[in-house]
């Protein structure tokens, strides 16, 4: 943290008598002094206790200003420096304070972005304001750039002023059919896509801190392939929930899909709930109030009588409102779950979230802005992807129309 500190070098008094204010200014156990071109009488500093009491004489009052504008200006020039460099040198800030040198952008390298933002997600992964699996994502997009440069360009990094249309276009084609991971060559199109994001977001971290001046990404312009959401329908639901298994892992994997059927929540986000997101509302209603572990956004669900069954089944049995599983083992679970209901469907954990959105929520009139408030999504366009509307509210309304023109 820097410190600034005014004193009085008595020994140096001009013709008035008065001796000149000086500063010394402190950083990472280092100091310098510097002149503030200020000057007063040594028993009027020592009188008002180094312009600390409350100050009468106009003239007191303006030096006064004065050192203050000066310990402003320098924390603000030294704001501008760290933000290029935090290894700062106090000489470079005096100079640069008195004009004496230009300040230069350090040409900082696209991985050193990076690592900056990552730095600053690690952070919010602590204060629990953003997931561990998201910033596993941006560790991932940091290796399979560094890979890249590597193998097109034969050196470990490279500046981002260097970084051209034809950077980025070949890292699109490198992340689609030449990376590797797990061995699986190649990432397909919205995977891709979202790594690519992910860079764009990382400069703009960077642009927030003053350490580039332009976002080097925004010159790419792929798109996200968009999907029909798989949906159960509301008979498909009632299969699984009237299934009664013998297998006790089964119908314990049956209990937390509904649970996410009835409430939306993904994977992360119903694994953390516990009693302590439960409350109850001034009409004696039942609420689960959290974030979402993806983006820290509210996403409070009203609990409906089918939900309320699954809690006070596992009440007490847990530290959570439902038992605690992996994704895979859930999937794989899943898809005994859907060949033994003879759903053809892929069953996922995912599936259940874009069911409340269709089959329970908007398929019973509930309005796209409260599903939107539910899901935690951020605007209508997000729902209007999960949330696709049903044939069966197309068919009610177009009955509507249909008695007006008969």
């Amino acid at each position: 943290m820097l410190k600034v500190i005014f004193y009085l070098k008595a020994g140096k008094a001009n013709k008035k008598g008065e001796s000149p204010i000086f500063a010394r200014i402190s950083y990472n156990q280092k100091s310098i002094t510097m002149a503030t071109g200020k000057s007063i009488l040594k028993e009027r500093w020592q009188f008002t206790k180094n312009l600390r009491n409350v100050l009468k004489l106009e003239k007191e009052k303006v030096i006064k200003n004065g050192l203050d504008v000066f310990q402003l200006n320098i924390e603000k020039k030294f704001n501008e420096l760290v933000r290029i460099d935090s290894d700062i040198s106090l000489i470079l800030l005096k100079n640069e304070f008195n004009g004496k040198t230009k300040l230069k952008t350090k040409d900082v390298s696209i991985l050193e972005i990076l690592e900056k933002h990552n730095k600053y997600f690690q952070r919010k992964v602590d204060a629990d304001e953003r997931s561990k699996a998201s910033l596993q994502k941006y560790e991932r997009s940091k290796e399979l750039l560094m890979t890249f440069i590597k193998k097109q360009y034969g050196i470990n990094d490279l500046p981002s002023s260097e970084i051209s249309s034809a950077f980025i276009y070949n890292l699109e084609s490198f992340l689609k059919y030449e990376s590797d991971f797990k061995g699986r060559i190649g990432i397909k199109n919205n995977s891709m896509v979202k790594y690519m994001r992910m860079y764009k977001t990382s400069c703009n971290h960077s642009i927030k801190m003053g350490v580039i001046d332009k976002n080097p990404f925004d010159l790419y312009d792929g798109k996200l392939n968009i999907k029909d959401a798989v949906f159960l329908t509301q008979l498909e639901l009632n299969l699984i929930e009237n299934k009664k298994f013998s297998v006790e892992r089964l119908e314990r994997v049956k209990d937390i899909f509904l649970f996410s059927c009835y409430t939306g929540y993904a994977p992360v986000d119903a694994s953390n709930l516990t009693s302590n997101n439960i409350f109850q509302d001034n009409n004696e209603n039942f609420w689960i109030m959290t974030n979402r572990a993806k983006t820290d956004i509210r996403a409070n669900v009203p609990i409906l009588p089918p939900t309320l069954k699954i809690i006070n089944k596992y009440k007490n049995l847990q530290i959570g409102l439902i038992p605690q599983i992996s994704n895979q083992k859930m999937n794989a679970y899943l898809k005994e779950i859907g060949d033994l209901c003879g759903i053809e469907k892929n069953l996922t954990w995912y599936v259940a979230r874009h069911t409340f959105a269709t089959t329970i929520t908007l398929g019973n009139g509930v309005r796209i802005e409260h599903v939107s408030s539910m899901m935690g999504h951020t605007n209508i366009k997000q729902t209007q992807h999960y949330a696709k509307v049903l044939d069966v509210n197309v068919m009610e309304d177009m009955s509507k129309l249909k008695q007006k023109y008969s």
